[in-house]
């Protein structure tokens, strides 16, 4: 292969891997510049904070967009309600006045903020209300009025833009973003299950759990997001609730294997229990991951006959083994873990027949309301 083909292929390769990411650019990038035209033709004070808006409210979703324009425009009015309010009835013609009347201003929102985020915009409105008309020399609301103005310009812009160019909703990308997260727990499921034979570096472990905490982390907002664009109808689908409470409960059947494997099997069970262990670990993975493919796909779930098979396999092979007895040397700590692990292969069995549910009702067509209206 030629140099310049070589390249083609490889750009082609990354533009396909980073497209969420590049259409993500372009959008904020149109959202700037449309909002600074907008902010010039309407002789904006001060463009800048339309600018800047459009470029906090371009998120990488409509849902992750409408929610911050929704905070962004609600902080901001309150803070200019608040700062406006403040400075018109306080004077602060001295220096000591007005460092007093911005602490007054601050001090609340401040407080506000601290207690729900989604008015963390508020302080910073006061101030600017307060300080610049002694630059601009203009009046306190003026100030006030031209902030919400700016504020409204680049919030408008901004989601307009998430909505009309290229628009990725938060419904649709839960399930691709879920598939991700299932991959990730049956590549942890393989190596927590293979520490039970092998021993398992406590980091390690704590590792994988935490790659799968942020996931689920990550999943959680993009459902609070697609749940916005549900009630104001710009996505149609089943509610995320199910789906994402699943995976949570697997990810807490995969702590409990994980605190299991910490200590591994002693040599005596290690010797009986190490290829049904292996076939629950290939079951389980298989299972979790062609999930996920179904899910991304809309299909329909699987098979758990495989998972049945291998869980049916390894309780007999255990029942063998108590009744060998090799289960009465064991120490307390080693019984607790090696009982947990059965107790935990089980709820991850009645966990997945709840994924498996969740896959069927997403198996349906799902649509994206705004988009259909556009096409219309």
């Amino acid at each position: 292969m030629r140099p310049p083909t070589k390249l083609w292929h490889r750009l082609r390769a990354f533009v396909h891997h980073r497209r969420a990411q590049l259409t993500l650019s372009l959008r904020v990038t149109i959202a700037a510049l449309i909002s600074l035209v907008l902010a010039q033709w309407l002789q904006l004070r001060l463009p800048l904070w339309a600018v800047l808006t459009a470029l906090i409210v371009t998120q990488m979703s409509v849902g992750r967009s409408l929610r911050a324009t929704i905070d962004y425009f609600g902080g901001t009015l309150g803070g200019a309600l608040y700062g406006g309010a403040i400075a018109v009835l306080l004077p602060h013609a001295s220096e000591i006045g007005l460092l007093a009347v911005l602490a007054l201003a601050v001090t609340p929102l401040a407080f506000i903020a601290a207690i729900n985020p989604r008015f963390s915009t508020a302080p910073v409105t006061a101030i600017i209300v307060l300080l610049v008309p002694l630059m601009t020399h203009a009046s306190p609301l003026a100030s006030a009025l031209d902030r919400v103005i700016e504020v409204a310009v680049g919030g408008a812009t901004g989601l307009a833009v998430s909505f009309l160019l290229s628009p990725s909703y938060s419904h649709r990308l839960i399930a691709t973003e879920a598939a991700r997260t299932l991959d990730q727990m049956a590549w942890a499921l393989g190596q927590l299950l293979a520490g039970l034979t092998q021993g398992l570096d406590v980091d390690a472990l704590h590792h994988i759990q935490d790659r799968i905490g942020r996931a689920l982390a990550e999943l959680n907002a993009m459902g609070r997001e697609a749940e916005h664009e549900r009630s104001v109808r710009l996505a149609e689908g089943p509610d995320t609730g199910p789906l994402l409470r699943t995976l949570l409960r697997l990810r807490h059947d995969l702590v409990m294997i994980g605190r299991a494997a910490a200590t591994p099997l002693p040599e005596t069970l290690r010797s009986r229990l190490s290829s049904p262990l292996q076939a629950i670990a290939v079951a389980l993975a298989d299972d979790l991951r062609t999930s996920g493919g179904a899910l991304k796909a809309g299909r329909p779930p699987p098979s758990l006959d495989d998972v049945a098979t291998a869980l049916a396999a390894y309780d007999a092979e255990l029942a063998a083994v108590r009744r060998d007895g090799l289960t009465r040397t064991l120490s307390s700590d080693a019984a607790e873990c090696f009982f947990a692990l059965g107790f935990a292969f089980e709820q991850m069995h009645s966990n997945l027949k709840d994924l498996h549910r969740c896959v069927v009702e997403w198996s349906g067509p799902s649509r994206d309301v705004g988009r259909e209206k556009a096409r219309a």
